[in-house]
């Protein structure tokens, strides 16, 4: 392994564990222009090994406020990274699965991706879903949030076809404009535990998402 602890994919716009966990995480929280991508992370690991899954890319490291996406009157500030990368691959890769650029709406193309929806939904999580611990119910909850419905609903059906019991509730606005739906509480743990089945063998894993997501896991299960 190289010294970011993954080696860069051998093609882009091939089907792979590595190529489905880079483009979910651009899919879901991408800024996606004509031959350039610009992906955030508040994991700095994450972002040397999405960069190092591109074949390079800038990373610039800066301080954030984020809204929570249920009441934007509270936000919260956090170190974000933004990985940068460039290229003609990155137009072939946004045409072929469908990705938007621009102001152009996406359609969302991940066919190629269909043996590895565990490392895209793992992508996608990291970079669209929230985790949180509900010590009301003494449940765990899982929900995607972005401003593409379109992005919404093609989560919901890679869900709606992974090999647990996954099941969901509708898509809804929230109060900033954007979309989010979550998964029934009760899939919290099959769901989590299968998603990040087999990371620590590739490395394809955000550790403080991975690390958050155990952890209520095992508050709900105490």
């Amino acid at each position: 392994m190289s010294d970011t602890d993954i080696e860069p994919a051998s093609d882009l716009l091939k089907g792979a564990p590595e190529t489905a966990y880079l483009w979910g995480h651009v899919a879901g929280s991408g800024d996606i222009q004509p031959g350039e991508f610009a992906v955030r992370t508040n994991d700095e690991t994450c972002a040397d090994r999405l960069a190092a899954i591109a074949g390079g890319g800038n990373i610039d490291q800066r301080e954030t406020e984020w809204p929570y996406a249920h009441n934007t009157a509270v936000t919260r500030t956090k170190d974000e990274y933004l990985v940068t990368v460039e290229g003609d691959v990155v137009s072939n890769a946004t045409a072929a699965f469908g990705l938007p650029v621009g102001d152009d709406a996406g359609g969302y193309r991940f066919d190629v991706f269909e043996e590895f929806r565990r490392q895209l939904l793992r992508g996608l999580l990291e970079s669209c879903g929230t985790v949180c611990f509900k010590s009301s119910s003494g449940t765990v909850g899982i929900s995607f949030v972005h401003d593409d419905r379109k992005l919404l609903e093609t989560v919901d059906g890679l869900l709606d076809a992974c090999p647990v019991d996954a099941p969901t509730g509708e898509i809804s606005e929230t109060s900033s404009g954007g979309y989010w739906f979550g998964l029934d509480d009760g899939a919290a743990a099959p769901f989590g535990t299968w998603v990040y089945d087999g990371s620590d063998e590739t490395n394809l894993f955000a550790p403080t998402r991975r690390q958050k997501l155990t952890r209520s896991l095992e508050q709900a299960e105490n």
